[in-house]
């Protein structure tokens, strides 16, 4: 299958073409690595896949993670780096998101993959977060004009962040709720009722509390949850889609959803969760969510190849003095 050609406006054709660089991004959810190759005028991934953790479960359970995962995670990292230096790739960096920042042992988690990868590890802070998922998102989608907001729900804090095409966002906030950590928390039955859904909706309503965002002009979702609802109701995620999508998942049993609308079974268990989510910041942003596949993971790309390009171009002086 030919892969999806990355279209990132901050390419700087030539600089380092052939140069691939791999992300393994840890997440609540799944372990996900991201390999790209960089082509004479675009960028292009060579390898994307990732396999299903749940360390943000375990977080929300025990308020840490437990041996066994501590183990299974690094033992993924370690695999997913291997498989990253047989591509080839120049630079391999793991990024650790909210299961670093949440749980009481995230030193020890990080402290683990780096000891399994061999490899930097980068722990993401909240706000940094939000702006490299911005700045993937709008690299890897042409956003020309107007104000954009950029919404990523992730397993374990959801983030937002509004600027102008071209520049960094002037606005990013964090929100310390995820669609694993709240599936976890009110909504874990194969078809959660009407009971479930409004107390899931009021601890997301809580969570949002003093969230006051700018209004964009258009607004992207980004991540597993958006793409798990856009299997239901499409790529548009308005008021009607959303509502749709919180009532499939409310009246259709977890086999069905993955059967009809081939959605994974791991996702399955957190879709309710992530709707209600993508609800509550649709209504907060005041305008449809489109849903897009770039984002975080294309975001420290972009950064590993500027540190590449910087790598080349210090090479270069050297040789030169």
């Amino acid at each position: 299958m030919k892969p999806k050609v990355l279209r990132m406006s901050a390419d700087r054709p030539g600089r380092i073409a052939g140069v691939r660089v791999a992300v393994i991004d840890v997440g609540s959810n799944t372990v996900r690595l991201l390999a790209v190759e960089q082509r004479v005028r675009r960028r292009v991934p060579v390898q994307e896949h990732g396999v299903p953790v749940g360390l943000g479960a375990e977080v929300e359970l025990r308020g840490r993670i437990s041996r066994p995962k501590l183990d299974e995670a690094a033992f993924e990292v370690r695999r997913l780096v291997r498989e990253a230096r047989e591509l080839g790739c120049m630079l391999i960096e793991v990024a650790v998101a909210s299961p670093g920042r949440q749980a009481e042992n995230g030193a020890e988690l990080v402290r683990e993959l780096a000891r399994a990868g061999g490899v930097p590890v980068r722990l993401l802070e909240p706000e940094e977060e939000a702006r490299l998922a911005y700045r993937g998102a709008l690299a890897s989608n042409r956003v020309t004009e107007g104000s954009v907001a950029v919404c990523d729900v992730g397993g374990g804090s959801t983030q937002i962040a509004f600027g102008e095409p071209g520049s960094e966002p002037v606005w990013v906030r964090s929100v310390d709720i995820g669609s694993l950590r709240l599936a976890t928390r009110a909504c874990s039955g194969d078809r959660p009722g009407k009971k479930a859904l409004t107390e899931t909706r009021r601890i997301v309503r809580e969570a949002f509390t003093g969230l006051a965002a700018p209004l964009p002009m258009q607004a992207l979702a980004i991540g597993g949850s958006a793409r798990a609802v856009s299997k239901l109701v499409g790529d548009r995620l308005g008021p009607d889609e959303l509502r749709e999508a919180i009532r499939i998942a409310r009246v259709q049993p977890r086999s069905e959803i993955c059967e009809e609308f081939g959605v994974g079974r791991a996702r399955v268990r957190t879709l309710a969760a992530g709707a209600v989510i993508l609800e509550e910041a649709q209504r907060r942003l005041g305008v449809p969510l489109q849903v897009v596949r770039a984002g975080l993971r294309d975001g420290l790309v972009l950064a590993l190849f500027e540190e590449g390009e910087a790598l080349t171009q210090a090479a270069g002086d050297s040789a030169a003095g």
